[in-house]
């Protein structure tokens, strides 16, 4: 099989009953895939990874949910630019079990303009990767409690990790 034409590899499994039925005797899988089911848009379980998509309005419910599902440690937010396509903004938490030893990737696809509610009331770590998240990219998390730049200059025009941001800067 060409790695270029199907990256995936032969255990991958993509949807979410394909990711259920992949995952049946993996306990650390089924109890994030349970707990998150109901905010669940889609899933992914390739390279050893779980990956659930959640709609960006059930964020603060979905992470709790990981949370009492024994994913207990908030390791990293970051954001992905997927201009042109809409929505143009994907948001990636990561997240770690220490009881199940697996991570878990949480993902929420957030529109131009539009904001997604801050985690901050769950993981309080979430706190500067979310203003660097809105520094760099422009993302605006609502309910966070200082929501400023964290990287840039205050008076900086425009954020520099968006894929039509001037190479050089605005000039």
């Amino acid at each position: 099989m060409d790695p270029i034409a199907n990256p995936a590899t032969p255990e991958a499994a993509f949807g979410v009953e394909a990711v259920k039925l992949a995952l049946a005797d993996h306990a650390a899988s089924n109890a994030a895939i349970n707990a998150l089911e109901p905010f669940m848009t889609d899933a992914k379980w390739d390279r050893g990874e779980l990956t659930l998509t959640v709609a960006p309005e059930t964020i603060v419910d979905a992470s709790n949910a990981a949370k009492a599902a024994g994913y207990n440690f908030f390791e990293d937010l970051t954001a992905v630019d997927w201009y042109p396509t809409e929505p143009r903004f994907q948001v990636s938490y990561s997240l770690l079990s220490h009881t199940f030893k697996q991570r878990l990737r949480v993902v929420a696809r957030v529109a131009e303009g539009e904001s997604i509610a801050s985690i901050t009331g769950v993981w309080p770590a979430a706190n500067f990767y979310e203003r660097e998240v809105f520094d760099l990219f422009g993302v605006n998390f609502t309910g966070h409690p200082r929501l400023t730049r964290i990287m840039m200059p205050d008076n900086w025009n425009g954020h520099p990790l968006r894929k039509d941001y001037p190479v050089e800067g605005y000039r």
